[in-house]
């Protein structure tokens, strides 16, 4: 009998809460084709001509309020899901985690799986919503690291697991007892540029909006709410180029102005803490939304390495093992 292994894939993080760091970081994030999907040269001349001189200043500090003794909030919170993924199955089941953009990388997991002895992988990108920035990126990431390396395990992968009871219940427990007749329920979402959003409809790939309001409808349901109680939004925005709309900006600001007095937030995009929570939503969103006129904000933690979430994963894992639909690795 073979030994089962299993990669999680986050997004990344730059090492250190620096410009240098940042830059780097950037670079290898934003040329990603995936990510800015424009032709090569019109990609490198705003990336390397625009972005890289600015943003990387103008985000450094943002990650200096966020950092931990640790180090990276998102590397540190992925890394205790894994190990903590890890202690459930026991040793049935080998489990790494690398990032896409960033250390450590998914060729190092896929290193340390290799080695031990691993030849049935399951590739889990760590996004319960698809989207070709995050999810189909991961998995071509994985492909091409194992073609260079030379390995040909066995592969499979895991579904999307937007509205599946493993990530909707603790997602849905995570919210219970923040809110209430009083308090108004925020779902933030990372935005995406509407371009990405045609090229997956023509090639028929899965809807990003349409999972986003599935798992929106997903809690809803559960805890019950009317269509006051709540509102939807994509944070984010990078460029001049049109996004998803509304923005979390706009929302909280007109929230704010409305004079709601407890505002509660959640970022079911993302199941670790990192800059988007931390920063954008925890500081930025908070501060915009007492600068409108709105009083306490409440923004809730990522699954992170919660005990129903790791339960969740533990079954996920399962399912996408057992599941043959998953039985040839397909990008």
């Amino acid at each position: 009998m073979g030994t089962k292994g299993v990669i999680l894939i986050n997004v990344g993080t730059p090492d250190q809460p620096t410009v240098e760091s940042v830059r780097y970081y950037l670079r290898e994030f934003l040329l990603d084709p995936n990510v800015i999907d424009a032709p090569y040269v019109i990609r490198h001349l705003l990336v390397r001509g625009l972005i890289l001189r600015f943003r990387p200043r103008k985000i450094a500090p943002r990650y200096q309020e966020i950092w931990m003794e640790e180090g990276s909030p998102l590397r540190v919170y992925t890394g205790r899901m894994s190990k903590a993924i890890q202690s459930k199955l026991s040793d049935e089941i080998v489990v790494e985690y690398g990032m896409r953009y960033g250390n450590p990388t998914i060729r190092s997991a896929l290193e340390r799986l290799r080695n031990r002895g691993v030849d049935e992988l399951l590739v889990a990108p760590l996004f319960p919503q698809y989207a070709q920035a995050t999810t189909e990126t991961s998995r071509f990431a994985v492909d091409f690291q194992m073609k260079q390396m030379g390995w040909n395990p066995t592969v499979k992968q895991w579904d999307d697991f937007y509205d599946n009871p493993a990530f909707i219940e603790p997602l849905t427990n995570s919210i219970k007892g923040k809110i209430n007749e009083k308090t108004h329920l925020l779902f933030s979402f990372h935005g995406l540029p509407l371009s990405h959003i045609r090229r997956v409809k023509r090639l028929g790939k899965p809807n990003y909006v349409e999972h986003c309001e599935s798992t929106v409808s997903s809690v809803v349901k559960k805890l019950g709410l009317n269509e006051s109680q709540w509102s939807m939004s994509y944070q984010s925005r990078l460029g001049p180029v049109r996004w998803l709309t509304p923005s979390t900006d706009s929302v909280v600001k007109n929230l704010g102005k409305r004079g709601i007095e407890n505002l509660v937030i959640v970022s079911p995009a993302f199941v670790a803490d990192g800059l988007e929570t931390l920063e954008e939503l925890d500081i930025e969103a908070r501060e915009t939304f007492k600068d409108s006129g709105g009083g306490n904000v409440t923004v809730i933690n990522c699954l992170n390495d919660n005990e129903q979430w790791i339960e969740g994963v533990k079954s996920l894992i399962i399912q996408g093992f057992e599941n043959p639909r998953n039985s040839v690795f397909s990008k």
